[in-house]
């Protein structure tokens, strides 16, 4: 199967990834041309990988800060998929950006293809304050472990934006 149009390599890390609660939408573009799987990769430099409020997986783009190099899953996405991620991601509402991304195949030799890709990053302007909240200790994965504290978007309190959320979460303690 192949993604029809343009298409940008989307590396997830987070709630896209098969068998957690955003993947829904990547089975949705799949049925409709607008996304294939590609495989399980993981972030050629170490990044640190974070839960933000509500327990949301946030990748910082501050190479070299974890010693963890991330993993997740790739997809070939069409134009129309890639504007259904952005709304999904909150690009327009500053919660994240799409920024390039070096990966190559999980479990791979350093010596393998690396992959130019974009993934959604934590927004710059709260990317410092996000790494000193989880005291600038991060995760290699999203996984069914470091998921149990996550709360679906339907089940969060109403009464702040997820971007006030997040300005409260990083400046307590």
């Amino acid at each position: 199967m192949t993604v029809s149009g343009n298409q940008t390599l989307i590396f997830s890390y987070g709630t896209l990834k098969t068998g957690f609660s955003n993947h829904k939408l990547m089975q949705d573009l799949i049925s409709r041309n607008d996304a294939v799987f590609l495989g399980n990769y993981v972030t050629d430099l170490r990044l640190p990988l974070v839960r933000g409020p509500y327990g949301v997986p946030f990748l910082l783009n501050l190479p070299g800060r974890s010693r963890h190099r991330v993993r997740g899953e790739l997809y070939s996405v069409s134009d129309a998929g890639i504007q259904r991620l952005d709304v999904l991601e909150g690009i327009t509402l500053g919660h994240y950006e799409r920024l390039s991304i070096t990966v190559r195949p999980e479990g791979k030799g350093d010596g393998d293809l690396v992959v130019e890709a974009e993934a959604y990053y934590a927004h710059r302007n709260f990317a410092e304050d996000m790494w000193r909240r989880s005291g600038e200790v991060g995760f290699e994965s999203f996984d069914y472990e470091v998921a149990k504290g996550y709360v679906r978007r339907d089940l969060r309190p109403k009464d702040r934006s997820f971007r006030e959320q997040i300005t409260l979460f990083c400046s307590s303690n």
